[in-house]
């Protein structure tokens, strides 16, 4: 009988340790019974951890930069237009480039970007007063202005690239197209502000409507 016991424990001890424990989530890191040389374990594989030091290279440090001439992906520069946001004569560019279509999907992309960069100052609707306001800072224009209705498109993406006085630059953020959806939606918020019912055609209405 005890040899029964002895074996029911040792069962369920080896059932614990293998299966109990699936999937649970723990804060610690686990016991390693077996050495490190006979059960390799990703946990020590060498490996830098950021602003550390690395006796592997020379200048000591653990963080390495970018490979000179490397390009971050998405941010190939082969087409300038969609970086420049310029005309052929160096002015900032009306309307947008050839190789952007502007199609509801695109603007509900601008309309995301411009939800999560730009709505905390300029507002959902675009008139200054996000809710940055509320904490000082007072000097956010309005998109219907009469000065940024008519200013270039090209120069609105250069703002968004390059920032301009107390707004900081997004080019960090988002890509060129990105941006370049931003400045449709900013357009398409003018628009509503601005429009007028006969504005909208019967095909437009027929579409957004979902109607055949």
């Amino acid at each position: 009988m005890r040899n029964v016991y002895l074996i029911t424990a040792f069962v369920c001890v080896a059932v614990v340790s293998l299966l109990g424990l699936r999937g649970t989530r723990f804060t610690a890191p686990p016991l390693d019974v077996f050495p490190e040389w006979a059960f390799p374990s990703m946990e020590f594989q060498p490996r830098p951890k950021p602003q550390g030091a690395s006796r592997f290279f020379a200048d000591g440090q653990a963080d390495r930069r970018p490979v000179q001439h490397t390009v971050a992906r998405g941010m190939l520069r082969d087409d300038d237009h969609l970086f420049l946001g310029r005309d052929s004569a160096g002015e900032f560019a009306r309307g947008f480039p050839a190789a952007i279509t502007v199609d509801p999907e695109f603007l509900q992309h601008g309309r995301e970007r411009y939800a999560i960069y730009c709505a905390p100052c300029h507002s959902e609707v675009g008139d200054g007063n996000g809710i940055t306001k509320r904490y000082g800072m007072g000097a956010t224009p309005s998109y219907h202005d009469e000065r940024l209705r008519t200013m270039p498109e090209g120069e609105i993406y250069n703002t968004i690239t390059n920032g301009k006085n107390t707004m900081m630059p997004y080019a960090d953020k988002l890509a060129p197209a990105e941006r370049w959806a931003v400045v449709a939606y900013v357009r398409a918020l003018q628009r509503a502000q601005m429009g007028k019912p006969a504005d909208v055609t019967d095909a437009a209405a027929r579409q957004t409507l979902g109607l055949p």
